[in-house]
């Protein structure tokens, strides 16, 4: 029988997490749960989830310090942060603390549910997968498994979207991939005319990818579609 994924919640409104515990576990998940950012860490260390959602705005600390903490102890758990921040600013720099993916409050608890289990599809990956362990991208040395790029003598880490939006469009190289579909295959939820995830995430793989990102050569705009990928 399989194991039930456990999903870590950082929360410190009750009614909140109540409402995602019922509906995650209605969905198959196990779900523990804190109130505050260094329970939320400590918790982690003792539970090991598979994943976490974690609040921006605690009692204790702000959510940005929780996720590079978290960050640091295990470098490629999925975290989607949730905010009632609507400035997209702020979801960049939760995203730049490590987060995987944001979702800003009041949000729907199907489509975080929809996003929850792409990343556990994501990471169930069988023998059949055609994407290499390395790969290069202009100067840029792939590594699928540790999470990371190489340029020159930098690394940096990539984040679980950041590798899983590599992925598609290396395996689709050359072609125009929709952000409908980056979204729909990576995110696992429809696309809508605001949703700025795949930009955001477009910006932060150009500055670990391209020697020039606001010049790229690799990861390219086609503009009223989506990206691709010109090796």
């Amino acid at each position: 029988m399989t194991s039930k994924k456990k999903i870590l919640i950082i929360e410190d409104e009750p009614h909140i997490v109540l409402g995602l515990t019922d509906a995650l576990e209605f969905e198959g998940f196990s779900v523990v749960s804190a109130g505050t950012g260094n329970a939320g860490v400590q918790l982690a260390r003792q539970e090991k989830p598979q994943a976490i959602l974690l609040d921006l705005m605690l009692p204790d600390t702000n959510g940005f310090k929780v996720c590079e903490e978290l960050r640091r102890w295990d470098a490629f758990i999925p975290i989607i942060i949730l905010t009632a921040r609507g400035q997209e600013l702020d979801k960049i720099r939760g995203l730049d603390a490590g987060a995987d993916d944001y979702v800003t409050k009041p949000f729907s608890v199907g489509e975080l549910i929809a996003r929850m289990r792409a990343i556990f599809r994501r990471t169930t990956r069988g023998p059949g997968d055609p994407t290499p362990e390395v790969f290069t991208i202009g100067q840029a040395k792939i590594n699928m498994t540790t999470h990371t790029v190489a340029r020159g003598s930098k690394s940096s880490p990539l984040s679980f979207y950041e590798v899983e939006l590599l992925r598609l469009l290396y395996e689709r190289v050359g072609q125009p991939v929709s952000r409908e579909e980056i979204l729909q295959k990576v995110w696992g939820v429809e696309g809508s005319p605001t949703n700025r995830t795949v930009d955001n995430f477009i910006v932060k793989l150009r500055k670990k990818v391209e020697k020039s990102p606001d010049k790229p050569q690799h990861i390219l705009t086609v503009y009223g579609h989506g990206y691709k990928l010109a090796p």
